[in-house]
């Protein structure tokens, strides 16, 4: 289980991702919300990271990292607008966690054979184990 710290990066980094184009919209907003939530992080200290953003802590689970990769990827395509600039900083992410470059490459390029571009969590997993073995 990932500590605060750890919790806070990953709600810092998803803010921030959500940031790139400038504004947030209400669906990336209340996407963001539900996930502090399900990491029990008070309303509070959720909005207290959009103007506080903290420190990126790397996760030691590496499951933990396709989890977080996996939200990066559903946050961007909550408005089904996909800028380039949007694929660069997620593919970086993906890199700072540690993740293969073949694999985020495979699960960038795959997402649009998917209903709403959205990868199943298994279909992600098994792309990275694959990797990762």
């Amino acid at each position: 289980m990932i500590n605060r710290a750890e919790k806070l990066s990953l709600l810092s980094e998803m803010i921030a991702f959500a940031q790139i184009d400038d504004n947030i919209k209400t669906i990336e907003y209340n996407f963001l919300l539900s996930i502090a939530r399900q990491l029990d992080i008070s309303k509070e200290d959720f909005e207290y990271l959009f103007e506080h953003p903290v420190t990126y802590v790397h996760l030691k689970s590496h499951s933990e990292r396709i989890v977080q990769f996996h939200r990066l990827v559903l946050l961007m395509n909550l408005d089904q607008e996909i800028s380039p600039k949007q694929l660069v900083k997620i593919h970086n992410f993906g890199l700072r966690m540690g993740l293969s470059h073949e694999s985020i490459n495979r699960v960038l390029d795959l997402m649009d054979s998917f209903p709403n571009k959205i990868v199943p969590p298994d279909f992600l997993i098994d792309i990275f184990k694959v990797q990762y073995n």
